[in-house]
């Protein structure tokens, strides 16, 4: 047998982080047994769907290693759709399915709860279809049902407690149960790997795989991914998207190892390792079925030991949109002709051990780039103090008067300023790194001051002399 998954998005909003982490894993099951990975869209809702969402998600999946190409599909469930209404009549037609004119109201008149199910009411008044008449599967009475689950083991769900389920609504078009059955037989799907919030549809689905007369595939439901709050990350209270992270400068190597590492961990006592150990010692099996915490610290944490584990050319390619700007990336306070690549050159590996995620390169080096920094001004107000001008007067003598312009002798100048002033280094420093860069933190303050310059340096810091009294 050959192993056939699927990853099925519904292109109804961003990518969602939960999602990515089961495509991951449908991926990596796929090779590791010399499978195929299916990408079909669940475009069957056409008043959510819209086209940028499609390729929000092909773009989502290229980023993150599962590039176009290197599956099979895309594949859009509308096309199916003629498939799913033959399967709703062959169940109707194996007196597997009855027609039901009850409407919610009746039911619930009739039960005299909100909450029961629906009580069967027409399984034997042998409705013919026609408008407004839901098709429901008749569940069978007795017995079990047992979801065999190579996470979970196997759940058993008692078959009188599940209710007789529609699967076409009145207008006949089939309900996600099953024309998501019907494209996995179609595709001729082995293993579905997703995630547990489908688990209570399994054994309805389960039915109807059985009731088609195909084999069902294997199951394996993986955990539920929360926050800290041990909620489930939902796109309305928590940040879930991947494209926010990608455009937030997460490298997509950092994202993927730590997206596996939610539910499953690799061997040694080790958290980041190279793609191709995940690959290999992955096992499904193994994945824990407790919910998963998505630790955005954590992950940030992650991204900046990927980040410094880059050589220095390669981290400054990866900034560069974030100097740019790209359609999702907003622009730098700089304009183009502003930016000195050779000045970025000498300040990105200092850069480099300081940021965690790429966006945070911009109010790092903005101070290179324009004629005079952002001033931050809660900064400004903390650092320029009392006699401040009488430092400032004097750091700009003491840079003036240097023969040679670079970070040790810009140290120096400025140590024995603070000296003279019985003030440490940090103390001394810290109206010259407002008044030139317009921070009280970022890049070691002297290469920084040899990197821009002694007429810009001196500029800014007259500047800034001039607004003190």
């Amino acid at each position: 047998m050959t192993v056939r998954v699927r990853f099925a998005p519904s292109p109804t909003g961003m990518f969602h982080v939960g999602g990515a982490r089961s495509a991951l894993q449908n991926w990596i099951y796929a090779k590791q047994h010399g499978g195929v990975f299916v990408l079909r869209i669940e475009d069957t809702d056409a008043a959510r769907n819209r086209p940028e969402w499609t390729e929000g998600i092909l773009s989502a999946l290229d980023w993150i290693g599962i590039e176009r190409g290197s599956y099979e599909g895309p594949y859009f469930q509308s096309v199916n759709a003629g498939e799913h209404r033959a399967a709703a009549q062959r169940l109707h037609g194996a007196g597997r399915a009855y027609y039901c004119d009850c409407t919610r109201e009746a039911v619930q008149a009739r039960t005299g709860s909100t909450y029961s199910g629906y009580d069967g009411f027409c399984r034997d008044r042998n409705l013919p279809a026609g408008e407004g008449r839901a098709l429901r599967f008749r569940t069978p009475d007795e017995g079990e049902t047992v979801v065999v689950d190579l996470i979970r083991g196997a759940p058993t769900f008692e078959n009188r407690l599940i209710e007789d389920f529609v699967i076409a609504r009145g207008d006949g078009s089939p309900v996600f149960l099953l024309a998501n059955v019907v494209d996995d037989q179609v595709m001729g799907i082995t293993h579905v790997i997703r995630a547990e919030e489908h688990l209570p549809n399994t054994p309805k689905q389960q039915l109807l795989w059985e009731a088609l007369g195909v084999r069902p595939p294997v199951w394996a439901h993986v955990p539920v991914v929360v926050n800290e709050k041990r909620q489930k990350l939902s796109k309305r209270r928590d940040k879930v998207a991947l494209e926010a992270y990608r455009d937030d400068g997460y490298l997509p190597s950092a994202m993927r190892n730590y997206l596996m590492l939610l539910g499953w961990a690799p061997s040694g006592n080790r958290e980041i390792v190279p793609w191709s150990v995940i690959e290999s010692e992955f096992r499904l099996a193994e994945v824990n079925p407790s919910p998963a915490f998505f630790d955005e610290k954590k992950l940030r944490a992650f991204n900046g030991e990927y980040l410094r584990a880059l050589p220095v050319a390669e981290f400054v390619e990866a900034c560069r949109p974030w100097l740019t700007g790209t359609a999702t990336i907003p622009p730098p306070p700089w304009q183009p002709a502003e930016f000195d690549a050779e000045a970025f050159a000498a300040v990105a590996p200092l850069a480099q051990t300081r940021i965690a995620v790429l966006s945070e390169i911009v109010p790092n080096v903005d101070f290179l780039f324009l004629a005079f920094p952002l001033i931050d001004e809660a900064a400004w107000a903390k650092t320029m103090k009392e006699g401040t001008g009488d430092l400032l007067d004097a750091t700009v003598a003491a840079f003036d008067g240097l023969a040679d312009w670079n970070a040790e002798n810009l140290k120096s100048a400025l140590e024995a300023v603070g000296a003279e002033r019985g003030l440490k280094l940090g103390k001394a420093q810290a109206p010259a790194r407002v008044a030139v860069t317009g921070r009280t933190v970022g890049l070691p303050l002297f290469e920084s001051l040899a990197v821009l310059g002694r007429e810009s340096t001196l500029a800014r810091l007259r500047a800034a002399r001039v607004r003190l009294p």
